[in-house]
């Protein structure tokens, strides 16, 4: 969405552009390397500026239409002019006038006139040739009109000169490949462009969109790679330095994981989707309520087997953590003082944990992947210093329950629903 917004914006800051493309056949044989200067020549600063020229746009000067100007070569040898401005008409009459002013150039520099050598073209060529011819007629009329010998010669000799040079001048024409290669054609008016040129609009949108998706995964990856988070419930364990006693479910949104965003910072990275690990391990599903129950069950029993004379154990949460606090309350209430449960929740930012009273440790329950390792390390030490041992973790996962109507359902949720939990220093009586 972000990255939509972003395209449109940019939609709004450059405004929308047409191009209209004419046509300009080169007849006779041409080779691709002259076809590629004919491109040249027709992009250059002696087309476009002339161009300009009989255009007269104001605000557009000639350094800017090169810039909407360009040229290539197809099929059939063909140059392809195309032209683009803010308008429809604009773009029209910018890509035909450079079409004629192209072909007008081409030909003078088929014949040579470009320039200061605009004189010297064919037709100054054939005034002179007349002239010449002028010439040798007033020098033969000049000459002695008798019969002698030289003047028969002579005006023999300017008649065959006037011949030669006639011929000449025949020849150069049939012979000079500008002839053929002076008569390019304009194909046609270019045609009304219908819509905008690219990037449209909603090109601009939807590459915005795709641009902003294609970050938002490569962050993503970036985040699971830098994550130091632990994923996984050995890594948890060790990282509190305890034993793991087993794994629950809480029934619920899997939306439930995350903790709650307390700061700005906080909020910021929940919105990215970063305040907890989106690589973790898929957890197994428990099946029905039968299921949740004996995991409960057997997360119990290897907790009196760890310390089978322990009366009364602290039960350490996180405050923002919604999934611990329900599967600590569960554990709490379907304990029935086999060891009788006393549920703490605690910040993980600056744990304060109670001070011993009558409880033989504390077992700390929270969910994967929203902890970094020194936040767990930090609980286990305010463990240490209210004289708790930490006996073992317990990690909850929230999971989506099959809908059941079983008349003999246990407690469950609705006894932890029940059960009252201290901040700082309470318990669950």
């Amino acid at each position: 969405m972000v990255g939509a917004l972003a395209g449109y914006g940019v939609s709004v800051l450059f405004p929308p552009r047409y191009t209209a493309s004419a046509s300009v056949l080169l007849p006779g044989q041409w080779e691709q390397r002259e076809l590629v200067t004919q491109v040249e020549i027709a992009t250059s600063s002696a087309v476009v500026d002339r161009a300009a020229d009989e255009l007269r746009w104001n605000g557009v000067g000639r350094s800017e239409l090169r810039d909407r100007v360009s040229a290539e070569t197809a099929d059939g040898n063909i140059v392809k002019i195309s032209g683009t401005a803010a308008t429809p008409e604009r773009a029209q009459r910018l890509s035909d006038e450079v079409a004629q002013q192209f072909v007008t150039y081409a030909a003078r520099i088929a014949s040579g006139t470009t320039g200061a050598d605009e004189a010297a073209g064919p037709e100054a060529l054939r005034e002179q040739v007349t002239r010449t011819n002028r010439r040798i007629t007033d020098l033969a009329n000049a000459a002695d009109p008798g019969q002698t010998v030289e003047s028969v010669q002579a005006r023999t000799e300017l008649e065959k000169l006037r011949s030669a040079l006639q011929d000449a001048m025949q020849k150069l024409e049939e012979a000079d490949p500008a002839n053929n290669r002076a008569g390019m054609v304009v194909m046609g008016p270019a045609a009304r462009p219908a819509g905008e040129a690219p990037p449209t609009r909603l090109q601009l949108i939807g590459g915005g969109a795709l641009l902003f998706f294609v970050l938002a995964v490569i962050a993503h990856l970036t985040a699971a790679r830098v994550n130091r988070r632990p994923r996984s419930e050995s890594e948890i364990a060790a990282a509190l330095g305890t034993a793991l006693l087993g794994t629950v479910d809480v029934p619920g949104d899997r939306r439930a994981h995350r903790p709650k965003a307390r700061g700005a910072q906080a909020r910021f990275r929940r919105l990215l989707g970063v305040d907890v690990r989106w690589d973790l391990p898929t957890p197994r599903s428990s099946g029905d309520e039968a299921g949740r129950r004996l995991r409960y069950r057997r997360v119990r029993a290897r907790l009196r087997e760890r310390v089978p004379t322990a009366r009364r154990l602290l039960v350490v949460v996180p405050d923002d953590d919604e999934v611990a606090r329900r599967a600590a309350g569960r554990l709490a209430a379907d304990a029935e003082d086999d060891p009788r449960l006393r549920v703490v929740e605690v910040s993980v930012a600056r744990p304060i944990v109670p001070d011993r009273d009558t409880e033989s440790g504390a077992l700390v329950v929270l969910s994967a992947g929203a902890r970094t390792a020194e936040e767990l390390a930090g609980v286990a030490e305010a463990c240490a210093d209210g004289g708790h041992e930490v006996v073992g973790v317990v990690v909850a996962g929230a999971v989506r329950a099959r809908p059941t109507a079983s008349a003999d359902e246990p407690r469950g949720d609705a006894a932890a629903g029940a059960a009252v939990h201290d901040h700082a220093t309470g318990g669950v009586a």
